[in-house]
């Protein structure tokens, strides 16, 4: 087969299976680092973010708020990615909840350094999202909220999202030491950038 025959070949489909096990893998990696980051204190960026918060502050469990934190932007998905990316989103969501929970009860560290921590869950995470990604999945919330607002605004929808970041960053002051807070940063950049660089659809094409 000759190169160009390989450049122009429409990509090949997942198939139901191949989602299925691709979701399970990516909630998987994402609940196990979110558990390092919990354990450690830290917080992230997004709608994960914010539950991690508010579960510092309540108590509550990040399972059960990350869920109901993304309650309100399965309408935004319906309207903006269509009923298939939104029913793939809500089984994620509910996915990582679940393993969450179960994360709690059965994972404990002992010592974990949190500048490796850091790293680790960004490393972790990120390779989760992106295996999400790729079978037409997501875990909600901001991202499907700055498109909205992007097309009924005009907006750019990498700065809603980095404007929310921010203001999460800004009340994570208020619940952790700041130390915490950069190290926090430190996951927050190491998700992005495996999701810059092999997220790409120059480069990766297959669905």
């Amino acid at each position: 087969m000759t190169t160009e025959t390989q450049d122009t070949a429409p990509a090949a489909q997942h198939t139901a299976l191949e989602d299925a096990q691709g979701f399970f893998a990516g909630t998987m990696l994402c609940a196990f680092g979110l558990q390092m980051l919990t354990a450690m204190g830290l917080v992230t960026g997004q709608t994960a973010g914010l539950a991690v918060i508010l579960s510092y502050v309540t108590g509550l469990s990040f399972g059960v708020l990350f869920f109901l934190v993304n309650l309100p932007f399965y309408v935004l998905a319906l309207r903006r990615m269509g009923l298939t990316f939104t029913l793939k989103t809500f089984g994620c969501v509910a996915a990582l909840s679940v393993f969450s929970e179960i994360m709690a009860r059965l994972v404990v560290f002992e010592r974990l350094d949190p500048w490796l921590g850091a790293v680790v869950f960004g490393l972790m995470t990120g390779t989760g999202l992106l295996i999400l990604f790729r079978h037409g999945g997501s875990l909600g919330g901001v991202g499907i909220l700055a498109l909205y607002v992007q097309d009924r605004f005009g907006w750019r929808a990498g700065w809603v999202q980095l404007g929310f970041d921010l203001c999460l960053f800004a009340a994570a002051f208020a619940v952790i030491p700041p130390l915490m807070v950069v190290q926090s940063l430190v996951g927050a950049v190491v998700i992005n950038l495996v999701i810059a660089v092999n997220h790409r659809r120059d480069r990766y094409v297959a669905t």
